[in-house]
C-alpha cells in the first residue's frame, strides 16, 4: 500500500562541532510529533543519528509537517539546517504505529536513494508524489521557497524569529528594542510578506488533495 513517506537529515553534520547538535535534533522531532499527531500514521524517528523518517496521512499533512519543521528550526534558534525528501511510496511489510522502525518497502527504499542524491546538489528538498504535475508544482514552488530560507544568515534569524511570531512590523520593533522605521526596513529587505505568500502558496495548492470537484 502507498504512502507518505517523510524523511530528513542534517546538513552537514559531521563538519559541525556542536554538543547540543543532537540534543536540539531530538527535540525538534519530539516537538513536530506532539504538534501533528493527528496527521502522523508512524512517527519520525531518528535513524542514522542525523537522521530521521516518518509515515504522514496524507499530502497536506505531510507538506505541513515540513515547513513547521523549517519554522522551528527558526523559533528555537537551532544551528543546523534540513534536508528533505517526501516520497508517495508502498510499504509492504504492517506499518509500526509506535516508531518508524521495523518496516520494509520499496518506497522506504526510493526515499532513502533520493535523500542520499540530494547531497550532491544544492536544493534541500525533493517531492515524489502523485503525479507528474504536482511533483513538478511542488518542487518548483519549493525552489523558490527555499531561496528565502536559505538567504536568511545567522545574524537576522533573531529577526526573523520576531517576525514569525509577531508579524506586525511595529510589535517587531517593540518586541527586538529597535525602532519602527529601522523594522519596517527590516521587513522588506528580509521580504518576509514575500516568504509568507509562497508559503501560503504551498499549503493552498496541497490542500486540492482533498477538494474531490478540483483535477489535476
Amino acid at each position: 500500500m502507498e504512502h507518505y513517506i517523510l524523511m530528513a537529515d542534517i546538513i552537514d553534520s559531521g563538519a559541525k562541532n556542536n554538543p547540543r547538535l543532537m540534543s536540539d535534533f531530538k527535540n525538534l522531532v519530539s516537538q513536530a510529533n506532539k504538534e501533528y499527531k493527528k496527521s502522523i500514521i508512524s512517527p519520525l524517528t531518528i535513524t542514522l543519528g542525523d537522521e530521521f523518517q516518518g509515515i504522514v496521512s496524507d499530502l497536506s499533512g505531510a507538506v505541513a509537517l515540513l515547513l513547521y519543521l523549517d519554522e522551528q528550526l527558526i523559533r528555537n534558534t537551532f544551528d543546523f539546517k534540513l534536508r528533505y525528501v517526501l516520497f508517495l511510496g508502498n510499504i509492504e511489510t504492517e506499518i509500526n504505529r509506535k516508531m518508524a522502525h521495523g518496516m520494509l518497502g520499496s518506497g522506504l527504499t526510493r526515499a532513502r536513494q533520493k535523500l542520499s542524491e540530494l547531497k550532491t546538489g544544492n536544493g534541500r528538498y525533493h517531492i515524489q508524489v502523485n503525479s507528474r504535475y504536482e511533483n513538478r508544482m511542488l518542487n518548483n514552488l519549493f525552489w523558490v521557497y527555499q531561496e528565502f530560507m536559505d538567504d536568511w544568515k545567522a545574524k537576522d534569524l533573531h529577526i526573523v524569529k520576531a517576525f514569525l511570531e509577531l508579524e506586525d512590523y511595529k510589535q517587531v520593533a517593540k518586541s527586538i528594542k529597535i525602532d519602527s522605521s529601522s523594522a519596517w526596513r527590516r521587513e522588506k529587505s528580509l521580504k518576509i510578506r514575500a516568504y509568507h505568500t509562497i508559503k501560503d502558496t504551498i499549503l493552498t495548492f496541497v490542500s486540492y488533495e482533498h477538494d474531490s470537484s478540483f483535477t489535476f
